[in-house]
């Protein structure tokens, strides 16, 4: 498959999996590992475009559903949205909660919407069910996934100007997974895609379904884990993700807290706002992230990290099991 977009490893952990990469575009290069914040309708809320500028960002994620429909591929909708919709080897049928009219959603529309968004990175649509799912249910899904690459990839009108990933699924059925992953491998994309995780499954279950699920794609392509993050913590329930952990802040304590949210941090909220939005951290601690394993100290920064998180060490079960899965041992 075609696409502009050129994928070099410059780095590798000499202990974990971890990689150091760039992605080049013809408008732009992006260093990897990145964060990509969600602007779900196009835009950010509560960040002005400057200020992601100044935070040397280049890298949105957005939303085919919403975008299409009211000026991401449209998978994940299909989970979000599901007492709104019903899905055919067509494709996904939607009510859209805002006029009551109904939409389909197919392949060769999702592709349509992302061609004339002109994304340099589209996502194909997938058969998405909740990560707990269980049954013939998910094989299903799975293999029609994989039906509906095939229709995306002829849909593509812009081959040589965006880059179309799959997305294994094949839900927490390791066998399943590897399927997945072994058939987008076929069909050769710029890069790849891990989908249907972190929707309340075990954390032990969640680990080792991205091991598995990363062990079978290409080592040379980017790699997107969909979806991860502790959203209902960060978002909802108003805490801010520090280096040394996180602040709840909607404690009162904080009402009349004027420092800033990080002492020495030259982010634009960091120097203007005290302890309130904070975005600029995720995209901080990639950073650091990148340059550990630039400077082939990754298994260290992890530790140190992990100790500020866990002071005494008492880490969860899930978190040593994954660590050492990679030759990490806590």
């Amino acid at each position: 498959m075609s696409g502009n977009l050129k994928f070099e490893v410059i780095a590798r952990c000499h202990v974990t999996k971890a990689r150091a990469g760039v992605l080049n575009f013809p408008k732009a290069v992006v260093e990897t590992p990145v964060f990509m914040p969600v602007g779900t309708q196009g835009t950010l809320k509560g960040i002005l475009t400057e200020q992601l500028k100044d935070l040397g960002y280049n890298l949105l994620l957005s939303n085919t559903y919403h975008l299409g429909h009211r000026p991401d591929s449209g998978g994940f909708q299909m989970v979000s949205l599901s007492k709104l919709m019903n899905i055919s080897e067509e494709g996904v049928h939607f009510i859209s909660p805002h006029t009551k009219e109904e939409m389909l959603l197919s392949p060769e529309r999702s592709i349509e919407i992302q061609n004339s968004l002109g994304a340099d990175i589209i996502m194909q649509l997938d058969d998405v069910v909740p990560s707990l799912t269980v049954g013939p249910r998910v094989e299903e899904a799975m293999y029609r996934s994989i039906r509906w690459l095939d229709r995306c990839i002829a849909a593509n009108r812009r081959p040589n100007e965006q880059n179309l990933f799959p997305i294994v699924q094949g839900g927490l059925d390791p066998t399943l997974r590897i399927k997945s992953a072994q058939e987008i491998c076929q069909r050769d994309c710029p890069g790849y895609a891990v989908g249907g995780l972190s929707g309340g499954e075990d954390k032990n279950q969640f680990w080792r379904m991205v091991s598995i699920s990363g062990d079978n794609l290409p080592d040379c392509k980017p790699r997107y884990l969909m979806g991860v993050g502790f959203a209902v913590d960060l978002l909802r329930f108003g805490r801010a993700l520090i280096p040394g952990g996180s602040l709840n802040l909607k404690k009162a304590k904080y009402s009349t807290d004027f420092k800033s949210i990080q002492e020495g941090c030259d982010c634009y909220t960091c120097k203007t706002f005290t302890r309130s939005y904070l975005c600029c951290v995720a995209i901080m601690l990639m950073k650091e992230i990148r340059q550990s394993i630039m400077e082939q100290r990754f298994d260290t920064f992890v530790k140190d990290t992990l100790k500020l998180h866990y002071p005494k060490e008492d880490y969860p079960t899930w978190l040593a099991n994954s660590m050492q899965s990679v030759g990490i041992k806590l």
